[in-house]
């Protein structure tokens, strides 16, 4: 384990209290974790595996939680974890295992006893891109701490209060952040007066976030007229039915394929006239090259930075509503809160709903009264909360 000491991450006030780097020669693992801010609690951040993670942009995803935890109201303070998925070379995990769950495995186990030393009172870890429930049990089991992790699945229980309850897992493939995500595009519907019976969605990404948003957002009666994921979108005016597009997941095709769709690039998909956009996948995806095509009346980020705050401002200025990141898809880690207190899923739905879109209601009712960006209303509201707490004595 080694600290980085120069590197483009911005230090003030609020953290970041911990910058790691993990190594481990013998399984040729490398991952991060920042822990950001702690005061209102154990940092709370998911677990990111993609080839190309960097320490930079765990940090920013662990400061994007530090006012996810704060605008949401639970006590968890803000982090994020990295691990290079997959690896740029098999050599070094050669003899350790056969196929790529074995290493994955591996590495994630690797990670979570490299971290151990702050787990759970610094840190708790959470699904991301390319991590589950699977992910997560494997990532508890190697540090044997139940609460090391959440997130994991329904059928992982720890059994307490003498033996007479148990209290299980509560998977993200439950659907919580996507259904926080329509919670909060029902709410910039309803304050950006057009409601949600008929608006017509967009949705870039149909992974756990973007299928869920899909789901709930068609059973409250928006019309998803787009969807799509790595490689194509599928455009459909009159709407895409969501049981096609799983069946097309489920026999490994892409969303392009759906038939009768006219079918786009994934980039084309930004540029439809929609009333929602719903980024719901990876970051910056929403750039210098199609700001300026956005025609979409509401924005709703169900992914975590999905766009720069310049070009968020630049967007807003237009016209554009938005709900930041922190305030729409903060669905995830309000069950992971729901999981730590051994809620049962109906409860943790219950809450997901009442926070995701309080905090939705507040921010942007705050913003159209005071003619400022969502965000800056919101980031506001957080860096509140958090010196509230900071200012209160030990």
């Amino acid at each position: 384990m080694c600290w980085l000491e120069k590197m483009e991450i911005v230090k003030d006030e609020f953290g970041p209290e911990y910058v790691l780097e993990v190594y481990d020669p013998d399984a040729g693992m490398s991952g991060f974790l920042v822990i950001d801010n702690t005061v209102l609690g154990p940092g709370k951040g998911g677990i990111r595996m993609t080839p190309d993670v960097t320490i930079e942009e765990v940090f920013r995803l662990a400061r994007t939680m530090t006012w996810k935890n704060a605008i949401a109201g639970i006590p968890f303070g803000g982090a994020k974890a990295g691990i290079v998925w997959p690896p740029p070379s098999r050599e070094a995990t050669e003899g350790k295992g056969s196929g790529d769950e074995e290493v994955k495995k591996l590495y994630v186990q690797s990670f979570a006893r490299a971290v151990e030393p702050f787990i759970p009172e610094k840190y708790i870890a959470g699904p991301d891109v390319n991590s589950g429930e699977k992910e997560m049990q494997w990532f508890a089991e190697a540090v044997s701490n139940w609460k090391a992790a959440t997130g994991k699945p329904s059928d992982f229980c720890m059994t307490t209060g003498g033996g007479e309850a148990r209290t299980c897992g509560l998977p993200h493939e439950l659907g919580s952040t996507g259904f926080g995500v329509a919670q909060a595009a029902k709410v910039a519907a309803e304050i950006a007066g057009i409601g949600l019976k008929g608006v017509t969605v967009a949705i870039e990404g149909f992974g756990n976030v973007g299928s869920f948003a899909f789901k709930y957002l068609s059973e409250m009666g928006a019309k998803i007229v787009a969807v799509s994921d790595s490689r194509g979108a599928a455009y459909l005016p009159e709407g895409l039915d969501d049981k096609i597009l799983h069946g097309l997941k489920a026999s490994r095709k892409s969303v392009a394929d759906y038939p009768g769709a006219k079918t786009l690039s994934k980039e084309e998909l930004f540029e439809l006239q929609v009333d929602i956009l719903i980024p719901a996948a990876v970051t910056d995806v929403i750039n210098e090259k199609n700001k300026d095509k956005i025609r979409a009346k509401i924005i709703v980020e169900g992914a975590n930075i999905p766009m720069k705050e310049r070009i968020e401002n630049e967007l807003w200025q237009r016209g554009v509503v938005i709900v930041p990141d922190f305030v729409a898809n903060a669905g995830g880690v309000i069950s992971s809160y729901a999981e730590y207190m051994g809620f049962a899923p109906k409860k943790m739905f219950a809450l997901v709903k009442d926070k995701v879109s309080g905090a939705a209601k507040s921010v942007l009712e705050e913003a159209k009264k005071s003619d400022r960006n969502p965000r800056a209303v919101a980031m506001e509201m957080a860096q509140r909360i958090v010196k509230q707490k900071s200012a209160e004595p030990i």
